[in-house]
């Protein structure tokens, strides 16, 4: 009884899965590893090499950032806190925030530290505060990161110092950045100050992007000769908001202009587009054996989907579901699911769901609805 059945709508896009791939013309970088993800809808807009392991670098620190954040939002400590300088942290070398050994430092002044000046002593400080040794906060840094997704992570040290051992992914610093943004609204515009100043030296954020490209409102640089020079960068226009990370890069230059230029394109040839909204009714399901012939189809929640701009005059949207669907329905249950293709772009399947209940029919009418589908064929 049951048959696939499709209706074309026309017009039609919808919000794409967690990190759906939307292909393009190729874009070429001489970054290593990058990844640029529309976090509107979750879209990857360009990879390349993004689950590869590689050196993060300072970009680390985002991680160390992540956990103090954790703490300051659940009470555990405060801003006007303070932490003592460890003569390890004092020694540290590479960017510092140059605390002196034997101070304590208030949270607020080590996040800008780590923040704006990309303090290898601060995240010692930030590290012995809360784990008592750095070794201790990389490894709570690891188990942190396997519970948000992070698969391919694994830290050594709070700050990104080399080690053989010490390595992300592309994807995994997006992953990242992205729950900085979402997790943390209240902390998230530490990245956008432009410079901090302690101990009477005062130090410019490192993020190339901020006044640069409209938008830009953080996260972090990173660099190693190992790992060459990177970025986890994002821009927010018009509420659209994308992530970046580069790495690999050989130059400062090189790396201001190649994730300029990415995040550029990202906003140029996409668009993310409201198609319809939660309840709206996009088609009907016939259903077998209930009160009603048919079942409203609509999407559990509004729904968006970030395509290329060209994309959009030639997608073919289709209802896909197998039917007639058997009563009893209940608003909300999945019954059937939505195809969109078009050129250059991989296929999207999204859920559509029931927008009302459905019971089923009495014994006397479910009887005359399967004599009539055997003399006639009509299921309905």
């Amino acid at each position: 009884m049951n048959r696939r059945l499709v209706m074309a709508l026309a017009g039609l896009a919808l919000l794409a899965a967690p990190f759906r791939a939307a292909c393009a013309e190729a874009l070429e970088t001489p970054a290593r590893e990058a990844v640029l993800i529309d976090l509107s809808t979750d879209t990857v807009l360009f990879e390349k090499n993004a689950d590869a392991p590689m050196v993060p670098s300072s970009m680390t620190k985002l991680m160390t950032i992540y956990l103090l954040f954790d703490k300051l939002a659940k009470g555990a400590i405060k801003m006007e806190d303070e932490l003592p300088v460890s003569e390890r942290a004092w020694r540290m070398g590479g960017s510092k925030m140059f605390v002196h050994v034997g101070d304590r430092v208030k949270v607020s002044d080590l996040l800008r530290g780590i923040i704006v000046q990309s303090g290898n002593d601060a995240c010692i400080v930030v590290a012995e505060g809360l784990s008592s040794t750095e070794e201790a906060f990389a490894a709570q840094m690891t188990a942190r990161g396997k519970d948000m997704g992070l698969k391919s992570s694994t830290f050594r040290n709070a700050s990104g110092w080399p080690d053989p051992q010490h390595r992300m992914t592309a994807r995994d610093l997006a992953l990242l950045g992205e729950r900085l943004i979402l997790d943390f609204p209240q902390y998230y515009p530490l990245f956008a100050e432009r410079s901090f100043k302690y101990n009477n030296i005062e130090q410019a954020n490192r993020d190339p992007l901020l006044g640069v490209v409209p938008g830009a409102d953080g996260l972090k640089t990173g660099h190693t000769d190992e790992g060459g020079y990177g970025l986890v960068g994002s821009a927010i226009r018009d509420g659209r908001r994308l992530l970046l990370v580069v790495n690999g890069l050989t130059s400062m230059r090189e790396r201001a202009q190649e994730s300029a230029r990415i995040l550029e394109w990202g906003f140029r040839e996409f668009q993310t587009y409201t198609m319809a909204k939660k309840g709206e009714t996009l088609a009907e399901a016939r259903v077998w054996q209930g009160d009603e012939d048919t079942v409203p189809l609509t999407v559990a929640q509004d729904a968006r989907v970030t395509l290329r701009r060209v994309a959009r005059a030639t997608m073919v949207v289709k209802v896909v579901y197998d039917g007639p669907v058997p009563a009893p329905i209940k608003a909300g249950d999945q019954i059937a699911r939505l195809e969109i293709t078009a050129p250059d772009m991989p296929a999207i399947s999204l859920p559509l769901v029931a927008g009302r209940d459905v019971e089923r029919q009495g014994f006397v009418g479910r009887i005359f609805t399967s004599l009539r589908y055997l003399v006639a064929g009509d299921a309905s």
